[in-house]
């Protein structure tokens, strides 16, 4: 019975999922959209190499669906979605977004999902993650990203949108939800490499410097 319980249960997350990107799509579509991609990454400049795009949690409802509305890029983009029903819904979300998911977290089968996402970048796939989620701190880089840049070699891009007309939920993160039919501006910062040889000091280093390149693009650090 229980085990019925849960696939019913799954199957709700996914339809829920499914609905809250659609209505994304829809509500993204009537958004004005200026681009300012100083890494070159929706132009080709970065080349056949993977791309592993940052962008902090409380941009997560809209500059992913931003991006695949402008991108010209036919690379499939994968995403890490943590394990708990949340998570479900976030990654049934992004699948209506034309993106596809990798279950996992920094707290939660860890080692495993940066194994998988590193399949998925190595036979070719971009990956999009959210540094400082699944619960933060808000804007603070997580160190599985210098990790999973040193493992595949691919190129590190700071991806934000800015958003100067919004609403903002209360939640951790302060979710950004950009009011239909506004001006937004999807960002680039230049793009990273990793060494794949770091000792622990350079590691803080590459996070620090990381965290620097996104927080350079962020618009509200300190949000009212």
């Amino acid at each position: 019975m229980s085990g019925s319980n849960s696939i019913r249960g799954s199957e709700k997350h996914q339809k829920l999922g499914h609905r809250i990107g659609r209505i994304i799509r829809h509500w993204t579509a009537t958004l004005r959209v200026t681009v300012d991609d100083t890494a070159g990454a929706l132009s080709g400049k970065l080349g056949d190499t993977p791309c592993i795009y940052l962008l902090w949690h409380n941009r997560v409802s809209s500059a992913p669906a931003v991006w695949m509305r402008i991108s010209p890029l036919p690379r499939p983009i994968i995403v890490l979605a943590s394990p708990s029903k949340d998570g479900a819904v976030v990654a049934s979300a992004m699948e209506a977004l034309g993106m596809r998911a990798v279950r996992g977290s920094s707290s939660r089968r860890g080692a495993a999902a940066l194994v998988a996402m590193k399949r998925e970048i190595d036979s070719g796939c971009d990956a999009a993650l959210t540094p400082d989620g699944p619960k933060g701190p808000r804007y603070q880089l997580q160190p599985g990203v210098v990790k999973l840049a040193q493992a595949t070699g691919a190129w590190i891009v700071p991806v934000h949108l800015v958003c100067p007309r919004a609403i903002r939920l209360k939640t951790w993160d302060r979710i950004v939800l950009p009011l239909p039919f506004s001006s937004v501006t999807l960002r680039t910062a230049p793009a990273l490499r990793v060494e794949k040889q770091l000792d622990d000091e350079t590691f803080e280093n590459e996070r620090q410097r990381i965290e620097a390149a996104l927080l350079s693009i962020t618009d509200d650090i300190n949000p009212s």
